[in-house]
């Protein structure tokens, strides 16, 4: 059976840098509609210490989410040195799709055919779908690429994760300050090299009382009419969900995998937020009977790129492949890990080994 590896990468990191100052102004509602009386200074302070988010990244007005996506499979076929027309499927992780500035989602033509446009693909079977799948959609999108390939359907895949979600922020909430913009993309394709590139993945999916941890609703200020949906979310709850089931299902998929976490050089975790990322990385070291360990096998980005879901894990992959993420490095016949969790609640997670 074929193997699926990645020979090339990209990411685009939008030029606003969206620090502190920014929501000093800022009118903050509770999820009750009351307006938070205290001051701006406290609450954004509060919320940089839970989070760790001190910056985060909004695109340019001119820009929208398939001119960064784009950009960044334009880098990630570059990067692989492979020709455009070669790419049997275009699969683009996406939640809101090309995002108006009026707030509403538009996904037709979908986000896939957008890109596949501007990059002036003519092959009429170089097939384009979109992975609408919470934050986890660029790996599920991976994990779709690995199924085709493996099946003899492509050879050449391009992955892509890429949304806007500072234009789908409700004004008033809190939380808007956790989200963010950006693209990242992988070029995956066919080896007939044996136990290498993605030797196993699992995916789960809780649809009962948790597809309404994250929904669309209306603002949390009623005096607000706009005729938008924003992003509506159960902080609590998603926690406590994330760090009862995430380090269960990586542990149960790297067991399958037969390694164990001493196995693992790097967890690529989707950057919700740092308090939630380090406690699910403490967990899954607990499961193993392991206390301490060295806390660089998980990369964060999300102090300075806040959260861009879809984008977050494809986006440090690329700059640690490029050497720009501080010291962190892949090694050669390493083995990491790629997981997220986010809406459905949906959960997945790839065990990737680099080849020689």
């Amino acid at each position: 059976m074929p193997s699926t590896i990645i020979i090339g990468s990209g990411c685009y990191i939008p030029t606003r840098v969206i620090g502190r100052s920014h929501f000093m102004d800022t009118e903050f509602y509770t999820e009750d509609g009351e307006k938070i009386d205290k001051p701006n200074e406290e609450i954004i302070g509060k919320f940089v210490e839970i989070t760790e988010i001190e910056n985060r990244r909004y695109v340019e007005d001119h820009l929208f989410n398939s001119d960064i996506g784009y950009e960044a499979s334009k880098m990630a076929i570059e990067n692989a040195g492979i020709n455009p027309e070669e790419i049997d499927y275009i699969l683009y992780g996406t939640n809101f799709g090309e995002v108006t500035h009026a707030g509403h989602a538009d996904f037709m033509p979908n986000m896939a055919a957008r890109v596949k446009n501007k990059l002036g693909i003519k092959n009429r079977k170089c097939i384009t779908y979109d992975m609408v799948f919470g934050c986890p959609g660029w790996v599920e999108a991976m994990i779709l690429a690995d199924t085709l390939i493996k099946a003899g359907k492509a050879k050449n895949i391009l992955v892509v994760g890429g949304d806007t979600l500072s234009r789908v922020t409700d004004p008033y909430d809190r939380n808007k300050m956790i989200f963010s913009d950006g693209a990242g993309a992988v070029v995956v394709t066919q080896t007939d090299q044996e136990n290498v590139g993605i030797i196993n993945h699992s995916t789960i999916c809780d649809n009962d009382a948790e597809l309404n941890y994250l929904t669309n609703g209306c603002s949390l200020n009623k005096d607000n009419t706009k005729d938008a949906l924003f992003i509506r979310m159960q902080g609590r709850k998603i926690y406590e969900y994330a760090l009862k089931n995430v380090p269960q299902a990586i542990k149960d998929t790297i067991d399958e995998a037969g390694l164990s976490i001493t196995d693992i050089n790097k967890v690529l975790i989707h950057q919700a937020n740092a308090k939630m990322d380090y406690a699910m990385i403490d967990r899954l070291h607990r499961l193993y009977g392991i206390r301490e360990y060295d806390h660089s096998i998980s990369p964060m980005t999300i102090q300075e790129f806040g959260n861009s879901s879809v984008a977050t894990i494809p986006t440090m992959y690329h700059l640690i492949s490029e050497n720009q993420l501080g010291d962190h490095k892949f090694d050669k016949n390493g083995v990491i890990v790629m997981a997220s969790v986010g809406a459905g609640m949906n959960i997945n997670c790839i065990i990737y080994k680099f080849p020689n």
